[in-house]
Formats: C-alpha cells, structure tokens, sequence
C-alpha cells in the first residue's frame, strides 16, 4: 500500500516538533486541553494561538503540587493552531502539490488551512477526545471544513487510534461551538452516542485519513506505553462560502489560499 506521506518526511516534522519542544519554556505557561471541559479550559493562551504556535498540556500531566510528573516532552497534549504558516517544516507540507491535488479532487475552489495541529496522544495520559464534529468549531455557510489527519506514527486501538461512526456525514450538523462576549459554549447539549456505533479507523505511520466536517469521530485515552503521533489540518473554502464570525478562531491576518484566485 503507498503511503500519502514518506518516512523520511514523516522524520522530519518529528524531529523539527522535539526542536520545538526544546525550545518552548514550559514555565511560561500552564495552558491544558481538554476536550471533556472545553467551556472551562478554554482560556486567553487558546484564543490566541490562532495565529501562533503554541504548546497545551494534558489534563494528567500534573501532580497534585501542581508541577508536571514527567518530562515536559511526554506532557504535551498538542502543539497549534498556525504550524502551517509560521515553521518552514510544516508549512512544506501543508502546502505540498499532494496536499493541494487532495484538495481539488474534493471540489475545493479557494481553500485555507485555517488550523494545523500536532498531536502527541502521550503514553499513559494521552487524553480522550470525544465524539464531535469539525464543522461545530470551524463553521462556513455553508459547511465547507475537511480535517487531513496524518499519522506520523502507526495509530492502533492500543494508542489511541480514531473512531467514527460510518455515514454520519449524511446525517448534518449537530451543534456549533460559538464564541459570544462571555466566552464559548455549544448552541445544543452533547446527543448521547452509543460506542458500539464507532468503528476503530487503525492505520500506519504515513497514512493520511481524510475526516467530512460532518462525520462524528472521537478518539479514546491513550493507556498504553507507545504515543500516537499525528499532523492535523482543517481546510475550508474560501469560494462561495462565508466564514461564521462568532466561530471561536478570530485571526488577525487572513490565512494565504493554498491557491485559486
């Protein structure tokens, strides 16, 4: 089977995110993701790391003296939401002919990534991200966003592979996260999924899963010795779409079309 990504290339943004991670002082800020307390979490440091590169920590990764209990490294939950634009490494993928021919065999016309992650899915504290789809965060009208989801290394049901519920794309969108002057919340209650819905989506380091903005997905917590490594993208259109002001991304720069007029 041929990869979407080599293993070379694979190394590289590897290698270039521990560079990244030796640089970031970890004193400077505390910042945790959590997709269970969402509302709550959601501080300052995440608003704007729209157009920044910036390091959230694992709910677990701290002690009860409030100090991490592991290396800084194996404590990070992700790094975003602009890899894309601002380190030469990931912007080389993101804006590869292989990613922009994805996207015009998907019908895009004027696409942006409007946010890039990595993803560290640590051993042992890796959290569980749940049931959700990305059109709730990332909202157009009408809905254009696509996730690319890169495994940079194998992802299995061990580690923490994705999961999803097959066809419910078709069945719209959900709820929407909005941002207001008091902060962000859901417009609708979480619908209660049953897991027996979700089928596990295991690939190899390479694989490149490529997510509807409507598909409902999770991922479950990481109890394993082994990390699940990937680079995410989220891409809208820019063509004949407008992009919901009160989603909680507010850039101060328009993101540059990966092409189109």
């Amino acid at each position: 089977m041929e990869l979407f990504s080599s293993g070379e290339e694979i190394e590289w943004m590897r290698k270039r995110m521990e560079q990244l991670l030796d640089d970031f002082d970890c004193s400077s800020t505390a910042s945790i993701f959590s997709t269970k307390n969402q509302q709550r979490s959601t501080d300052n440091y995440f608003y704007e790391s729209a157009d920044k590169i910036s390091f959230f920590f694992e709910e677990k990764a701290f002690g009860e003296d409030g100090n991490l209990k592991q290396p800084k490294e194996l404590s990070i939950n992700k790094v975003g939401h602009a890899l894309d634009e601002l380190d030469p490494v990931f912007k080389s993928f993101s804006d590869s002919d292989k990613v922009r021919g994805l996207l015009v065999s998907l019908g895009y016309k004027r696409p942006i990534v409007i946010q890039s992650m990595y993803i560290f899915k640590q051993p042992g504290i890796g959290g569980e991200v749940v049931p959700h789809q990305d059109n709730s965060f990332l909202y157009t009208e009408p809905t254009t966003c696509t996730g690319l989801w890169l495994a940079l290394e194998d992802a299995t049901i061990t580690n923490g592979c994705l999961w999803a519920i097959p066809g419910s794309h078709k069945n719209g969108l959900v709820r929407r996260f909005i941002r207001g002057e008091d902060g962000v919340t859901f417009d609708q209650p979480s619908p209660a999924y049953d897991q027996k819905d979700f089928v596990p989506i295991e690939v190899n380091a390479g694989s490149l899963v490529v997510i509807h903005g409507d598909l409902i997905h999770q991922s479950l917590e990481n109890q394993s010795s082994k990390s699940r490594h990937a680079y995410s993208l989220h891409v809208v259109d820019t063509e004949g779409c407008k992009w919901a002001q009160d989603n909680w991304i507010r850039r101060k720069v328009e993101p540059t079309p990966l092409y189109g007029s």
